[in-house]
């Protein structure tokens, strides 16, 4: 369903709206939940010194049936739950709650942490710290204050008392309130908060709709009839006039554009009598660009011409190869012969390597991309090699993320990639060494990557800018230096790039960077696998 601009603008205020309040209402809330609980942690202190104050006296005179009483009248009042007294050794030795007279309490209790909750005795503590919140058995939150009884001089001067001076504090009153009226008043504060959110977003839509209706939409509706007059060819309507802001501006520009539409239409007319000259103008131009095209068409045919003759020159190489090898396995050959047949055969599979070369080189196909997992084409070139006698002494190391994300590749293009990589390692460690093989992926970066350690000869630092051009092999008479030309092409066909790190004598590191897909997850649970040469279990990817 399509919207008109004043739904959306209402809309659009109406969040923008909604948003700052709810943030300023949550704000609030949680300043007003703080001050309610801070008065509820006043409410029930000013309890408990009330009932000390008040049984100060009896405590003194050893009045324990009169101080019980006493107790058990505030504990009876609206709003305290239940009050405890507590001695120095734990033991709870009245409660207005029956069960619980006589219990001993333990040091890692609640009521007790205040005290005995550090390394050292607390002896004081305010009164946020001497507060706890917990529920009851049956719910509803509950608020629980402690005030310690001190040791004062008026009770251990007192004749009926046997504390001795050095005691400080001789018991624990505990006093527990509910927290129903706090919740209360919170619920009604946030029922009206929500009213009034309600309210001002109704009319905040109210308002927007009718300015934005006086303001907006009228002059953008005489607007568009004047575009569809002017998309008839009816030049001759103007715009009426509106205020002197945005909209009077706009309108101003439409009857300007719509006269210079009727001035361009009658230019229009005037051109048509020259209409036979601009025809033949026309025809020449468009002699000249056959031309053009005759020319590109004819240099497309010449390298086609050229990828014709390289094919063709692989059939008599091969048959100078097949013949070559005939005369090589003829027992009649002379033996002073034998290196000069053997120097042919050699030369024309490196002219054959060289065609192949070439044409791989000159190719330049499209990559066909699909979905594939890194690691598996990983595996899929380590097959294809690691049998090999070059590949015998040397260790492989893998180090798979079992977490990247498929990638959006030529799987055919990328394993030549890698094989090219491998088999350029193994030369290099001259068949003897560790190659290790690790894979991962940079969400920021939104790219995955390859890298591929050797340790092997390394290459000179001159040479490292060298080595993706074409010809270019530091492998004396053992390659055509087409293979990290070919790779380099392909890896940026796929809108990567190639990093080589060497140091001669300690090794080389290539790092091939494929980017990843809009749609491969951002953050994949990154691990890590290590294998022998001899795992061929494929590896996961996500």
């Amino acid at each position: 369903m399509r919207l008109n601009l004043i739904s959306k603008l209402a809309i659009a205020t109406s969040l923008v709206l909604l948003s700052t309040m709810a943030l300023y209402a949550y704000l609030n809330f949680r300043s007003l939940q703080g001050l309610l609980l801070q008065e509820a942690i006043s409410e029930a202190d000013r309890i408990s010194e009330t009932i000390l104050r008040a049984t100060h006296n009896q405590m003194l005179r050893d009045d324990r049936p009169l101080f019980y009483k006493t107790i058990e009248e505030m504990g009876s009042q609206q709003g305290v739950e239940r009050i405890r007294l507590i001695n120095k050794t734990g033991r709870i030795i009245f409660s207005t709650d029956g069960a619980e007279t006589g219990t001993l309490l333990q040091k890692d209790a609640k009521v007790c942490s205040v005290c005995h909750g550090g390394a050292h005795l607390l002896l004081t503590a305010s009164s946020k710290h001497r507060s706890r919140r917990f529920f009851r058995a049956g719910g509803g939150e509950l608020l629980g204050i402690t005030n310690a009884i001190y040791n004062e001089e008026s009770c251990y001067t007192a004749s009926c008392h046997f504390h001795p001076e050095s005691f400080k504090v001789l018991g624990i009153l505990d006093v527990v309130v509910p927290l129903d009226r706090m919740y209360s008043v919170l619920d009604a504060y946030r029922n009206r908060s929500i009213a009034l959110t309600l309210l001002v977003l109704t009319l905040t839509a109210l308002c927007i709709t009718l300015l934005t209706q006086k303001l907006v939409n009228r002059p953008v509706r005489e607007l568009l009839e004047h575009t569809q007059m002017l998309s008839r060819g009816e030049l001759d309507g103007l715009v009426h006039s509106f205020a002197n802001d945005e909209m009077g501006e706009l309108a101003e520009s439409f009857n300007a554009m719509t006269l210079n539409l009727k001035r361009a239409r009658e230019d229009l007319e005037g051109w048509g009598r020259d209409l036979e000259e601009m025809v033949q103008q026309r025809t020449y131009e468009v002699t000249q660009m056959q031309a053009q095209l005759i020319r590109s068409e004819k240099l497309a045919s010449l390298g086609e011409l050229v990828a014709g003759i390289a094919h063709e020159i692989n059939n008599p190489l091969t048959g100078i190869l097949v013949f070559s090898s005939l005369i090589q396995s003829n027992q009649k050959l002379d033996e002073t012969l034998k290196n000069d047949i053997e120097t042919v055969i050699r030369e024309t599979k490196r002219c054959a390597g060289i065609v192949k070369g070439l044409l791989e080189f000159a190719r330049c196909s499209t990559p066909q991309k699909e979905l594939h997992c890194l690691n598996e084409i990983s595996e899929a070139a380590l097959t294809l090699i690691q049998h090999q006698i070059l590949f015998q002494d040397i260790t492989i190391i893998r180090e798979y993320d079992e977490g990247l994300p498929l990638l959006l590749i030529d799987a055919n293009q990328i394993e030549q990639v890698l094989v090219n990589m491998f088999v350029n390692a193994g030369h290099a460690m001259l068949g003897e060494g560790v190659l290790h093989i690790a894979t991962g992926a940079d969400p920021d970066q939104r790219q995955a990557y390859i890298a591929i350690h050797d340790n092997g000869c390394g290459i000179p630092q001159e040479n490292l800018t060298k080595i993706f051009d074409p010809f270019f092999s530091t492998k004396a008479n053992k390659g055509t230096g087409l293979g990290l030309s070919v790779s380099y092409g392909i890896v940026q066909e796929h809108g990567g790039h190639i990093d080589v790190v060497s140091e001669v004598g300690v090794g080389t590191s290539f790092t091939v960077t494929l980017p990843l897909p809009e749609q491969a997850a951002t953050s994949p649970a990154h691990t890590s696998r290590q294998a022998s040469l001899e795992e061929s279990s494929s590896p996961p990817c996500a």
